[in-house]
């Protein structure tokens, strides 16, 4: 490694402005950043502990706007920030402040965390932003770190699980591990808890065959929120999209990341990462200078085209990344890759995938963003799900991506939600999410599990939640209860919150294996929020984004194995039938040899005919399968009281029974069968 006690000398014969970020070349490391608008950009090496400055360089060279230089015996491990030169003229979308030392937006690994102070704004706080601060801003600042990307994954290769296979569980890292009696204690809370033999059993236990992870990218603990005593716990406020959230990291090494894949992949589970290029944690204008707006705002952010001294926010945050800037979005592309292929990821879930897509017209489903992901060699072959909304107009998207992207559908999550809560006239919606919901999805050649089914996400109400709360309860938010959604769907079933009286923990019990029955009988991909396999509560918190404590860890120590036996019998049932489908269904006289054929049927027997559909009233129906390999599956729902039901002719097999002691069941039917209240029955013939 070089001494550090002089000054490294740039090699031009070496240096290339074709890789952006850090990268060690095997003797020494490239340098590059890309800034279309500054003057001049100095490359800041620390000491180990990034606190002392040793050396600032300016890099010699520039291309295209990338600024870029190689210092041989520069070696992995070595610290360092930027300070990019330029005009401060705010009101025409320029923040250069070279006082700010600015973390590189292609940092691998990070050494620090934020310490929130004045400095870090570029202007004089008190006064407007376009006053100009002149504090130093490194002392406050994480920095970046040089990595060596060697890493012995030994046979790891992808899963590629096929997405009619696929059951997702959606969870966070620390709040997965960090009560888990299972998982070693110093090891809670991190990439090595979960990696661990105890996670990745309860996993195979309930059949997931992916882990969608909430934002592991290192992110922002919102100064606002510190100063309440809260965190930004969900980690929707990224601050470096190739870094992984170091306090996830036991060891401060990316390779932890690396050994958690290659472990769950050995279990045959796939990695899905939540990600967040919609914005940064840098905030609107009156926001920190700590990235990108210090290196090029009016490139790399969305401008109000009136008044380039404001951002133009679709997402609630402040800002919007500019992703229609072709060096924005080779930013994106670059980090979704280096999660592929460096770090050997699945799939991705795009958070307000909406913003995305945003370009001068307003939402393109072929926008520059959506065009580029479909034609990349890459990533069009990993997993890639679309949060289809955000808060600008016409963000709400519904059913408005096309192939590959697979979408997270609120329509199924209401309408189950109020199906089982017994609202009247829920049927013909039911019989839709039941199908996949083809109004929304069943165009542009895309396939019957372009739907992502569930009733519950990290946020709003858990499942257990919703059959316990008529109202949310977000007390410890410190916004008196004003924050998150009423529109929550749920019935506290005869008490508010937690209660010992044994007929209304029945009947939560029935109610959520039901709807869980819901999720893993439909047509689609389901999702699980980890926990509601086995009942867990935030205490009715429904917007627990802040909650870094055990509102929102899961407790294992609580878990009911009722429900967890269900979700077990169910995710297995659905794996031996063959359930999902990657094509539609089609009515009776449409059949053939590709597609299921799906008949919807009458409690009394027969099909449905029009006017039952209009039956507020009618709370009970099935939907009967014939399924191209030959077997026929009845799902029966009830949402209602006690019910008979006429099966169709022949000798079926009941293998799920919602309501009974033991879900999975073994016992042949015919004729008209009693069907409980609040149960989902299966049939196979």
């Amino acid at each position: 490694m070089y001494d550090m006690k002089h000054a490294p000398t740039f090699d031009h014969s070496v240096m290339r402005p074709d890789i952006l970020g850090a990268e060690f070349l095997g003797e020494g490391t490239n340098f590059a950043l890309f800034s279309d608008h500054a003057t001049k950009v100095e490359l800041c090496l620390f000491d180990d502990s990034g606190q002392q400055e040793l050396h600032r360089l300016e890099l010699p060279e520039m291309e295209g706007g990338i600024w870029f230089g190689y210092l041989p015996g520069v070696m992995p491990g070595q610290v360092y920030g930027y300070r990019v030169h330029g005009p401060y003229e705010p009101e025409q979308g320029h923040r250069f402040n070279p006082n700010k030392l600015l973390l590189d937006p292609y940092a691998r690994e990070l050494r620090g965390q934020i310490q929130w102070d004045d400095a870090l704004h570029g202007y004089q706080v008190g006064e407007d932003d376009l006053s100009f601060d002149t504090r130093d801003s490194a002392a406050f600042m994480p920095k970046a770190v040089v990595v060596d990307a060697k890493f012995d994954w030994d046979t790891d290769r992808a899963i590629r699980t096929p997405w009619q296979n696929s059951v997702i569980y959606e969870a966070h890292v620390k709040g997965l591990t960090q009560m888990h009696p299972g998982v070693p204690e110093g090891d809670r809370g991190t990439f090595r808890g979960l990696g661990s033999d105890a996670v990745i059993e309860h996993l195979q236990r309930i059949g997931a065959l992916a882990i969608e992870l909430l934002p592991i990218h290192a992110f922002a603990n919102d100064r606002f929120l510190g100063e309440k005593g809260l965190s930004n716990y969900w980690g929707y406020s990224t601050l470096a999209f190739f870094a992984p959230h170091a306090p996830y990291l036991k060891s401060g090494q990316i390779r932890e990341v690396k050994e958690a894949i290659r472990k769950l992949h050995k279990a045959g589970i796939e990695v899905i990462l939540d990600v967040v290029y919609n914005h940064t944690a840098e905030g609107n204008e009156l926001g920190q200078t700590m990235s990108l707006r210090g290196i090029d705002n009016a490139s790399y952010y969305l401008l109000s085209p009136d008044n380039p001294r404001h951002g133009f926010d679709t997402t609630g945050t402040g800002n919007t990344l500019n992703v229609a800037h072709p060096m924005v979005l080779r930013m994106v592309m670059d980090s979704l890759r280096y999660w592929v292929e460096a770090m050997h990821v699945d799939g991705f879930r795009f958070d307000l995938a909406s913003t995305l897509g945003r370009e001068t017209q307003g939402f393109e489903r072929d926008g520059s963003f959506f065009n580029a992901i479909r034609q990349d060699p890459v990533l069009s072959g990993v997993k890639l799900i679309a949060e289809p909304w955000d808060i600008g107009e016409g963000g709400y998207q519904v059913g408005g991506y096309r192939w590959p992207f697979r979408e997270w559908n609120d329509k199924f999550r209401d309408d189950t939600r109020a199906f089982w809560r017994r609202d009247p006239g829920l049927l013909p919606a039911l019989s839709e999410r039941l199908a996949g919901s083809p109004v929304q999805f069943n165009h542009s050649h895309r396939p019957a599990t372009s739907s992502v089914n569930f009733v519950a996400a990290h946020d709003g109400f858990t499942l257990w939640d919703t059959v316990s709360y008529n109202d949310k309860h977000n007390d410890a938010n410190g916004e008196d209860n004003r924050d998150g959604h009423d529109h929550n769907l749920s019935d506290n079933l005869g008490a508010e919150g937690a209660t010992d009286e044994p007929g209304i923990i029945a009947a939560r019990i029935r109610r959520v294996r039901a709807m869980l029955a819901t999720v893993l009988l439909s047509q689609g991909v389901p999702m699980i929020l980890a926990g509601d396999d086995f009942g867990n509560t935030q205490d009715g918190n429904n917007n627990a984004y802040c909650q870094d404590n055990a509102i929102s860890w899961l407790e294992w120590d609580k878990a009911r194995e009722e429900v967890l036996l269900a979700v077990q019998a169910l995710s297995a049932f659905r794996q031996d039938v063959s359930l999902s489908q990657s094509r539609f269904g089609v009515a009776p006289a449409d059949a053939d040899d590709r597609h299921p054929v799906m008949e919807w049927l009458h409690p009394r027997g027969g099909a449905m005919e029009d006017g039952d559909w209009q039956d507020g009233e009618l709370r009970c129906f099935a939907l009967q399968q014939a399924l191209p390999d030959g077997k026929n599956v009845l799902i029966v729902v009830n949402a209602g009281e006690d019910a008979e039901f006429a099966l169709p002719e022949g000798e079926w097999v009941l293998r799920i029974d919602t309501s009974a002691d033991e879900v999975a069941q073994d016992r042949p039917l015919s004729g008209t069968v009693p069907v409980p209240w609040q149960t989902v029955m299966a049939l196979v013939r």
